[in-house]
């Protein structure tokens, strides 16, 4: 699939990615005319509802990547996004060194992203690093290597501020270019690798 609305330029694959070492690499490549990459989810697989979301990556780096850990809410094809709420637990635009998106996307908020932190950290992009969101039937706090960043707490849990009553599936993804990633995209970065040490749930 191309573009996922966000006129992404990298076509995702059931080959740019593998576990090795106990790690799970997802590879962006430019291939000929194209990009490839490759988006993993958990839909009508496992899906959530509340507990701490933890991920630990090293992030590929440069113009153009796009890496992300994010959940949507099970119900999209019945009530369509943003309706049915996601959760960026991390975003990463290469073209923006040593910055951290979170964000909160809902009805409420479409096309505004008003629930959103950036968050710089400085040299995010060496090493392995926590990404996590804490999320309660009250809040949704994100942290980045267990430091606070954001707390999401409306005192107003209509459907439009807070779809988060429900079940959530994870996905995780490397895109090129789009409206995040930026419309420049560097070539000779390629390849770029994702590299995710571990996805972890925790609930009581």
């Amino acid at each position: 699939m191309c573009g996922w609305g966000n006129g992404e330029r990298q076509i995702y694959t059931a080959t740019n990615h593998q576990l090795k070492d106990g790690k799970l690499i997802i590879t962006a490549r430019k291939e000929g005319d194209r990009y490839t990459s490759t988006r993993i989810n958990t839909k009508e697989k496992k899906a959530f509802r509340y507990g701490r979301f933890e991920m630990r990556a090293k992030l590929p780096v440069g113009t153009g990547v796009w890496p992300a850990f994010w959940m949507l809410g099970s119900n999209i094809d019945e009530v369509k996004w943003p309706l049915c709420g996601e959760i960026d637990v991390l975003e990463y635009a290469g073209k923006e060194p040593g910055v951290i998106h979170t964000s909160l996307h809902t009805e409420d908020s479409h096309g505004r992203t008003i629930n959103t932190r950036e968050v710089e950290f400085y040299n995010i992009e060496e090493g392995f690093h926590t990404y996590a969101a804490e999320w309660t039937s009250e809040s949704i706090q994100f942290l980045i290597d267990d430091q606070l960043v954001y707390t999401f707490a409306p005192e107003e849990k209509t459907e439009e501020v807070w779809p988060y009553d429900q079940p959530f599936y994870i996905l995780l993804n490397l895109a090129i270019g789009g409206g995040f990633g930026g419309p420049i995209v560097d070539d000779r970065i390629f390849p770029q690798e994702y590299i995710i040490d571990y996805v972890r749930v925790y609930q009581r």
